[in-house]
């Protein structure tokens, strides 16, 4: 499992992590699912802002058999998320290759990326690689150098010897920003709600006024 440099050691973030330590941050994995390399990024977010936590890429043996390839990613992604505890995780969707065979490889291995955080309890969000690119960059069909730039400059102090992993991270930040966007939507629909039911409440107070008055 390889580890690139971010805003953080290893050593650093289980130290911040110590009961009560990490605050109102939220830490959240971004998965880029591949049989070969599983890209992976931590990033924590707390409103608008965003830092880096770690990214690198689990790397399985191509002269292993199918079986050992996939437990090898599972064992890898599991050591991930016992390592850095994330509170969600985020995957990209994948497209289909012309060669069946590859497709269906990718699919069992993306099946592992989609297994491992689910049975760890986390909430598991998925995004088109469209809808990431336009999180990230702004433009639906950015390349890889534009995505690259964009992460290290969203999250300064980041540095990733992968694309994998960098592509992780931009899942991490795509989810980022549909997480805060949902939790405005939500915070204003509860306040419309709460607005209706006061509303409601005063025009029964005030229709049950004149019967009672009618009564005396």
């Amino acid at each position: 499992m390889g580890t690139d440099g971010c805003a953080e050691t290893w050593m650093q973030a289980k130290e911040r992590d110590a009961p009560g330590r990490r605050g109102p941050w939220v830490r959240l994995v971004g998965l880029d699912p591949g049989l070969r390399h599983t890209g992976w990024g931590v990033i924590e977010v707390d409103g608008n802002r965003m830092r880096a936590v770690a990214a690198g890429s689990i790397d399985t043996d191509g002269e292993r058999p199918l079986a050992e390839r996939l437990r090898q990613l599972h064992i890898g992604l599991t050591g991930v998320l016992a390592e850095y505890q994330p509170d969600e995780a985020a995957v990209e969707e994948t497209f289909v290759n012309r060669n069946p065979v590859s497709t269906l490889k990718l699919g069992m291995a993306r099946g592992v990326v989609l297994l491992v955080p689910a049975l760890a309890r986390l909430p598991v969000h998925e995004y088109p690689a469209n809808v990431i690119k336009k999180s990230v960059v702004g433009a639906g069909h950015a390349d890889k150098q534009q995505m690259q730039i964009m992460v290290n400059h969203l999250l300064p102090g980041c540095t990733f010897s992968s694309a994998d992993a960098a592509d992780a991270l931009a899942v991490a930040i795509c989810h980022a920003h549909h997480r805060a966007t949902l939790a405005v939507w939500s915070a204003a629909a509860a306040e419309q709600g709460a607005g209706t039911g006061q509303g409601t409440g005063r025009r029964r107070a005030g229709n049950g006024g004149p019967g009672r008055g009618a009564q005396r």
